[in-house]
């Protein structure tokens, strides 16, 4: 907050106490966050229509909550379960640790792969994550590692399509597409993002990535992009592999759509989710569905409030 503060101050010119109270009557008045503030640029003197467009995360928690109600989201919110409820829509395997310790050979197949990822079935943002080399471990002393480091999930290193690779090779580059039912429980495609990491291994924008805007109609990346960190710049080319952002293609574009509309329509009682797809050479399929999905990874790098297109879904709730 204060690099934030520092920042505004800066580029407008304005007293660092006067942004304070800017900052705190907003927060109240526009339910958002004191950080999405500065995220959503209202320090540079948007009006209070513009303002008001902005889905910040009080907004977000009501109708996240609304859309995936407590008590269905779990499948979302664990991956175990996430797993075994759109495994056909998987890629790749994932095991959990009861399912090793029930079983010690599905060790020995999950170590063939050269890296494996370790995760926590509830982390977030990328945390609870680690990647291994499999050689590290033996069969039992990966179930040990796991429990000794509350790690309850392992899978494989996805190996991505090559043209993501080029783009940057240092985390898997997935695809957020988010979803929304109507009332007629048709699907309706409220923003597409490719992630894309920078000298990171994952990709996730509150680690420090980059996010940038999909052409529904053709999947090219058609903005720059973004970092959660009003400090950076939009980046139009890759900050390390120097590869172009804009005008990237998405491989297998129409695949990604179809599969996060299939996902969609799967479990019909979560009605709002972000889908993250891993693309790979033979095509994409399922990391992960978020039933909180990031509001700054669906406005940011499109750089304005997109609210109204939530607001017209709550009208068609009881």
């Amino acid at each position: 907050m204060n690099s934030f503060m520092n920042d505004a101050s800066k580029r407008t010119g304005k007293l660092k106490l006067s942004i304070w109270f800017q900052m705190l009557r907003d927060s109240i008045k526009y339910n958002i966050s004191i950080l999405e503030y500065f995220q959503f640029r209202f320090y540079k003197g948007l009006t209070p229509a513009e303002k008001g467009k902005w889905a910040g995360t009080g907004y977000m928690y009501e109708y996240q909550k609304l859309m995936n109600p407590v008590r269905q989201r779990h499948i979302l919110d664990d991956k175990r379960l996430f797993y075994k409820a759109y495994q056909t829509h998987f890629k790749h395997h994932v095991v959990s640790l009861s399912e090793l310790e029930r079983d010690i050979n599905l060790a020995a197949l999950v170590l063939q792969e050269e890296t494996i990822v370790l995760k926590q079935s509830k982390g977030k943002c990328g945390l609870g994550t680690a990647f291994f080399k499999s050689h590290e471990f033996t069969s039992e002393s990966l179930v040990s590692f796991m429990k000794k480091n509350d790690y309850d999930l392992v899978e494989p290193y996805i190996q991505q399509h090559p043209d993501l690779q080029r783009l940057s090779p240092s985390g898997v580059n997935t695809v957020r597409i988010i979803t929304q039912l109507d009332v007629q429980d048709q699907v309706v495609i409220l923003g597409c993002r490719q992630r894309i990491s920078v000298d990171s291994p994952v990709d996730n924008l509150a680690a420090g990535n980059l996010a940038a805007p999909i052409d529904e109609e053709t999947g090219k990346i058609n903005g720059p992009g973004v970092y959660s960190d009003i400090t950076k710049s939009p980046q139009s080319i890759h900050p390390v592999t120097d590869v172009p952002i804009v005008g990237f293609q998405v491989p297998f574009w129409e695949e990604c759509l179809d599969l996060a509309i299939k996902a969609a329509l799967l479990h019909k009682e979560n009605r709002s989710i972000g889908w993250d797809i891993v693309v790979t050479e033979t095509g994409p399929g399922l990391l992960e569905g978020n039933h909180d999905w990031c509001k700054l990874v669906w406005q940011l790098p499109v750089g304005e409030g997109l609210k109204p297109i939530l607001d017209r879904f709550l009208g068609t709730r009881d």
